[in-house]
């Protein structure tokens, strides 16, 4: 058992919404934090069926047995219900009861009660696992091969797993939805897509090999951050002193995930995939602080219109992280945040590599092994 990073409101002080991926965790916490909470689980078909045709069961149980405020109510799967938003909202506003309400998609949310809850509900992401979770079992090659979802990690077949999860993710969150016409075309979107994850995505191409619009293309991608399968990365645009590239980057949740569609077998250190794969996890490391820290500022990239370009931007250049999985950082992996430097003097600037000790050069740069970087991020040196 992994404590998570993530801390919650204590039972009965908050209503919030509980995102992440599918199996990355997020019923075991919220049973962590409430044990004595009233739990209503929308996997289970008869709890599903009941409430999903008769939502107004849900405030006349709750009315029968008393509302206790101090009491959490737990809806697992809220998406699946969206119907009953309403009713939450009514026992929020008449009767003092705090929801801890949990999914893995807001398409149906959205699409069902987007007017529902606005300012009543806080929203909380559980990612995948970090570093700073795993502590002394942190293992880097495990992470970037398995990926972060907990039981893939722990698993000793993890492709088995991740082709069930992919396939139970197309049955059960597109299929069931109805979230596009032809699943076979969605998912050689997925394999087309996997190949994109940490890059500028180029519509055109990915559109050219599945044999669809680019329009279609574009609200494939939109489907992917509903079901909080991947997300964009922003270029950074605050007063540019050159010409830059405005377009975003998209990555996905997980990089086990991002392995299986690519076909990338098992990823050994010094290969391009696992250079990929390593800029994955970065990117998921700072994804998770910003969600768990309290950090108000963003993430985001920057990039030349040359293609020099720095990996990561925390704030408004606040720090500068690169990630370079190499063994031996030269003045070519240097040279975008060298660039960087010479329009953001004042920004903090970080290599992630794998070097087997911290170093920092006549510059300013810090090179830093991935534990170092870790152990620096999750205890707030950066910011």
């Amino acid at each position: 058992m992994f404590r998570r990073g993530l801390e919650l409101p204590p039972s009965g002080t908050e209503s919030f919404f509980l995102w992440g991926p599918r199996q990355v965790g997020k019923s075991t916490l919220l049973r962590r934090f409430y044990p004595e909470g009233r739990w209503i689980d929308l996997l289970k078909a008869d709890e599903y069926r009941r409430y999903a045709s008769r939502p107004e069961l849900l405030r006349q149980e709750i009315e029968a047995e008393g509302a206790d405020p101090g009491r959490q109510v737990v809806i697992d799967e809220i998406q699946k219900a969206p119907a009953l938003l309403d009713e939450v909202h009514w026992l929020i506003e008449n009767r003092g009861l705090r929801f801890a309400l949990c999914g893995s998609s807001a398409r149906k949310v959205r699409r069902g009660a987007a007017n529902l809850l606005g300012g009543r509900a806080l929203r909380y992401q559980l990612h995948g696992l970090t570093a700073g979770e795993l502590g002394a079992d942190f293992d880097l090659d495990r992470l970037v091969n398995h990926g972060y979802l907990p039981p893939v990690y722990q698993s000793g077949q993890p492709r088995r797993l991740l082709d069930s999860y992919v396939g139970d993710y197309l049955r059960e969150e597109i299929a069931a939805e109805g979230a596009v016409r032809e699943l076979p075309t969605f998912s050689a979107f997925l394999d087309a897509a996997a190949l994109s994850d940490g890059g500028i995505v180029n519509f055109s191409n990915i559109a050219r090999d599945c044999g669809i619009s680019g329009h279609t293309v574009r609200a494939y991608f939109g489907i992917l951050e509903d079901t909080l399968l991947g997300s964009w990365l922003p270029a950074y645009r605050k007063q540019p002193k050159r010409r830059v590239i405005q377009a975003p980057k998209f990555y996905f949740a997980d990089v086990g995930i991002v392995n299986r569609l690519a076909r990338r077998g098992r990823l050994e250190r010094g290969s391009e995939a696992y250079g990929h794969a390593f800029e994955n996890w970065v990117h998921h490391e700072l994804q998770a602080f910003l969600s768990y820290s309290g950090y108000e500022g963003t993430l985001s990239h920057w990039r030349l219109a040359g293609g020099t370009e720095v990996d990561f931007v925390l704030g408004d250049m606040e720090w500068a992280v690169e990630a370079k999985a190499s063994p031996r950082v030269s003045r070519q992996h240097l040279r975008g945040l060298r660039s960087l430097i010479r329009d953001h003097p004042e920004v903090g600037r970080v290599v992630v590599c794998l070097e087997p000790r911290a170093r920092r050069t006549d510059d300013g740069i810090d090179v830093l092994p991935p534990e170092t970087f870790v152990r620096r991020l999750w205890n707030r040196d950066f910011c």
